[in-house]
């Protein structure tokens, strides 16, 4: 059974939200709502000053606090771990919105159920990359399936060092980060 996920390589991303208005098109996203979202990080004091682009997204976690949280079970995982929103079932009550320490969700204004990236899963199921990933300019996003040794992602995981978000939440994402020095 394949476990997808992401490796954004921080270093390549120049913060063109290139990814940002594929993913909006692509998953018909509100116009003041986003799947994905880069965020930019400044530290220090002029001239010493240090920037971090930071491309962020749901982090389809093993331990996903959005769907324990879920009073429905609208709020689920799948087998090849993407983490999704059955917009049946929700009720709009934010419970997921409020244990997503990442930041990830929104209550989608047309339906009023949660809404979130599914990693394009319509664009798997025809053996295509999410929408962000094949319009990264730079190639910072790597999309695969850590469930395969052999694949990319898993390569990068075993030989680079990486880090994920927010790790003391317990979630255990699989969005992974190479940046060894992150900001916040």
């Amino acid at each position: 059974m394949p476990r997808y996920g992401m490796v954004i390589d921080q270093s390549r991303c120049i913060g063109c939200m290139a990814c940002v208005v594929a993913c909006k098109k692509e998953n018909d996203v509100p116009d003041e709502h986003y799947r994905t979202r880069v965020v930019e990080l400044v530290e220090g004091t002029f001239p010493k000053l240090r920037m971090e682009l930071r491309p962020e997204l749901c982090n389809h976690c093993s331990n996903a606090p959005c769907v324990y949280n879920c009073p429905t079970g609208a709020s689920y995982k799948r087998e090849d771990g993407i983490v999704m929103v059955n917009k049946k079932k929700c009720v709009g009550c934010k419970a997921c919105i409020a244990a997503c320490p990442y930041d990830a969700r929104f209550v989608d204004p047309r339906t009023g159920a949660a809404h979130k990236c599914t990693l394009c899963e319509h664009r798997i199921k025809e053996g295509k990359e999410p929408a962000c990933v094949t319009t990264c300019l730079s190639k910072a996003r790597i999309f695969g399936d850590f469930g395969d040794p052999q694949s990319t992602v898993s390569k990068i995981k075993a030989d680079k060092h990486i880090r994920v978000l927010i790790a003391e939440a317990g979630t255990k994402p699989f969005v992974f980060y190479l940046n060894p020095e992150p900001l916040a």
